[in-house]
């Protein structure tokens, strides 16, 4: 029987959330350089979306690899429709970059060049600076269809250029078409030389220009003897996904990530991008002599790889960069004050970017040094270069504690740093345990295993987290730790890392949602409820918080919750496949994003449960790989005081009156109106509402 229920297709919601990012470019009442950056994250999206997603729907529609989920035809199809909306949104970026940031850069000060034709003032300066600077790192490559083709490296910018052999004059002047063009590809020297160069100061203006403009503009004296016709920019996009042999045994895995990470750099291509104004018969001698494939080609703007203006220097005082509020440091865990006591007593939840990470650290240090310590067991799935997580777990080894690391090696443009920090850590004697054949493992927990010194029974703590162990990522995500010593949660810990080391033995959980062991039947048995509620005239209600919500099953049920008259709130930052607003079968429900300072990254669930709300704080999008195929974990706030404290953060989120938008049958991205309620922007409320709880208990 047909479904009878309608979806959005997740690559392209996926590309409605990153417009979402684009326009906040759009807001004025933000920095100027905070909206230059969200044009930089942008570009950095779109860039991994066509290395991933775009990359394994063209092998699909080549008949290169097959799919259960498309065939040949609707990958085709899929990839004609990407290709129209990204040019759509392409087409908007230059429009906002050209009239709205360049002119507010202007405004205070700050011409930035846009092409090769400078002011009289600085024409000798970038002469200078090219003959110094640039020219030493330059080699052009020669580019002659079936005779020389040079290797495009991933990513990497380079100007194809078009050239004449000069002649010498005569009488009657040479037509250009009697001269064979000569064509040229010329890497620029990312190591070597900024993307963008601070030119002298004039008057009251600072001067700023891309470093290819400045190529551009001395491009004679690369070629002496040659008539430069034409030069533009062009970048390839390799597909960077890993195909690897997942039911591998960990050695064999190993192996085959070593041998395979090092070929990410040389994929086949999955785009081809290049300045929109090159003429057709450039670009198809460029076409035909690199082997691209049409649906291959993507025209992009003048300058590429915007992703690179996060860089952009700010020579102005007067244009502040813009700040982002100082982790709090809880005043309970003051320095004296021992967090393993704390936790002891009470549980203790942490919100992060708006708390410190440095209260993680410090709970790892303790453990080092507490004698009662006898093991810490951690899962790893990405962590910071030069990690204060590593380097803390190794200090527990040479300090004589047992240390267990689950290292995930799938963990995608991670596996070459998972690699190394597994190795230093082996090298350690940390014990290590690697990915596991068939699941990945995404879950972020910590045990810390206790034992008193005279073999008495106390208690030990768990760390349950929405987000990594990564204290770079913990300054820009929002994610939920809660650190416990609940046995009912620990007991329940030590069951998913013994499930991580033996994960085909029967194992059974009381109080943690674990995938893909329960999550998807507790799930539908929790909206069930709901429904069942509903019905009964009892209280109901939903409130999600995800990244993405791309599950059929999932979705239907809350369709099917809708439709019975449950409330349901979702805040979803990405990618979401619920289609709301739909007569009969979505009508009860209201989809929210917010695209703010920081990246929403917390995965939150809460239901009414009849007047006895249930919260849920996951590692878990409601992604059928985070339900089916990977270990997940998802901890219930039993502590009512913290469990309030979620619901009073969802009562900011759900009313965001700055930047919330609509997720809309239409996917239109209008902001949620204002009307006459009072202004909230929950990401700012949340920092606020936390510190007003900053007093000691």
């Amino acid at each position: 029987m047909e479904n009878k229920y309608k979806y959005f297709k997740r690559d392209i919601s996926w590309l409605s959330f990153n417009y979402r990012v684009l326009l906040e470019a759009l807001d004025e009442r933000l920095p100027l350089y905070e909206r230059i950056n969200f044009i930089s994250i942008y570009s950095s999206n779109l860039e991994e979306f066509y290395k991933i997603r775009v990359a394994d729907h063209k092998a699909v529609a080549s008949g290169a690899t097959e799919s259960d989920e498309e065939s040949v035809q609707s990958a085709r199809e899929l990839v004609e429709e990407i290709n129209r909306e990204v040019n759509r949104q392409l087409d908007d970026r230059v429009r906002i970059y050209e009239q709205k940031i360049l002119p507010a850069l202007q405004k205070n000060h700050i011409i930035f060049y846009q092409d090769s034709h400078v002011e009289p003032f600085h024409q000798q300066f970038i002469k200078d600076f090219f003959k110094e600077e640039i020219f030493p790192y330059l080699q052009p490559v020669p580019v002659s269809k079936d005779k020389i083709v040079s290797f495009l490296r991933d990513n990497r910018l380079y100007l194809a250029i078009r050239l004449y052999p000069k002649e010498e004059r005569k009488e009657s002047p040479i037509l250009e078409s009697s001269r064979p063009p000569l064509y040229f590809v010329m890497k620029q020297p990312y190591a070597k030389v900024p993307r963008f160069i601070e030119l002298p100061c004039h008057e009251k203006n600072h001067y700023l220009m891309f470093v290819e403009d400045i190529i551009k503009a001395n491009l004679n004296l690369i070629f002496p003897g040659y008539d430069v016709e034409s030069c533009y920019s062009i970048k390839i996009s390799r597909d960077a996904d890993i195909l690897i042999d997942d039911t591998a045994s960990s050695a064999d895995l190993v192996a085959q990530l070593k041998k395979k990470v090092k070929k990410r750099k040389i994929g086949d291509v999955c785009r081809f991008v290049y300045d929109r104004a090159m003429p057709h018969d450039f670009l198809d001698f460029l076409v035909d002599a690199f082997h691209i494939h049409r649906d291959e080609l993507v025209p992009g703007d003048k300058h590429l790889n915007l992703e690179d203006l996060r860089h952009l220097p700010n020579p102005s005082k007067s244009l502040h960069s813009p700040e982002k509020p100082k982790p709090m440091k809880l005043t309970i865990l003051d320095e004296k004050e021992s967090i393993f006591n704390y936790v002891a007593r009470k549980d203790l939840l942490l919100y992060y970017p708006y708390h410190s990470f440095e209260h993680f650290i410090h709970f790892l240090y303790e453990a080092v040094h507490n004698p009662e310590t006898r093991e810490i067991m951690v899962t790893q799935y990405r962590v910071a270069e030069n990690s204060a997580v590593i380097n803390t777990l190794i200090a527990a080894a040479q300090n004589g504690k047992k240390v267990t690391v689950f290292v995930e090696l799938k963990a995608r443009f991670d596996e070459e740093n998972n690699l190394a920090t597994a190795e230093m850590m082996q090298a350690a004697g940390i014990k290590i345990i690697y990915s596991i054949p068939g699941l990945k493992v995404h879950a972020k927990v910590a045990l810390i295993r206790r034992r008193g010194l005279n073999g008495e029974k106390i208690p030990s703590y768990a760390y349950i987290s929405t987000g990594n162990f990564n204290e770079k990522t913990a300054r820009l995500y929002t994610d939920y730790s809660l650190l416990t010593a609940d046995a009912r949660i620990t007991n329940e810990v030590r069951r998913v890392f013994n499930f991580i080391e033996n994960p085909y033995r029967p194992v059974s959980f009381d109080y943690l949602l674990v995938s893909p062991q329960n999550s998807r039947r507790l799930l539908y048995e929790m909206i069930d409820r709901e429904i069942a509620n509903a019905q009964n005239g009892q209280p109901s209600g939903i409130m999600l918080k995800l990244n993405n919500l791309v599950d059929k099953g999932l979705v239907d049920r809350l369709y099917a919750a809708s439709s019975s008259g449950v409330p349901v709130n979702l805040l979803i930052r990405g990618m979401c496949s619920l289609i709301p607003g739909l007569e009969g079968i979505s009508e009860n429900i209201r989809v929210t994003s917010i695209v703010d300072r920081f990246l929403e990254h917390d995965r939150v669930y809460c239901f009414e449960n009849g007047g006895d709300k249930q919260v849920w704080l996951s590692s878990a999008d409601w992604m059928t790989r985070n339900i089916d195929y990977r270990i997940e974990v998802a901890a219930p706030l039993l502590d009512p005081r913290l469990k309030q404290r979620v619901l009073d953060i969802f009562d900011l989120l759900f009313n965001d009156t700055v930047k919330a938008r609509y997720l809309d049958k239409e996917l239109s991205n209008r902001y949620v109106p204002r009307g006459n309620r009072r202004k909230v922007r929950a990401q700012m409320a949340i920092y606020d509402y936390l510190k007003s709880l900053e007093q000691p208990d």
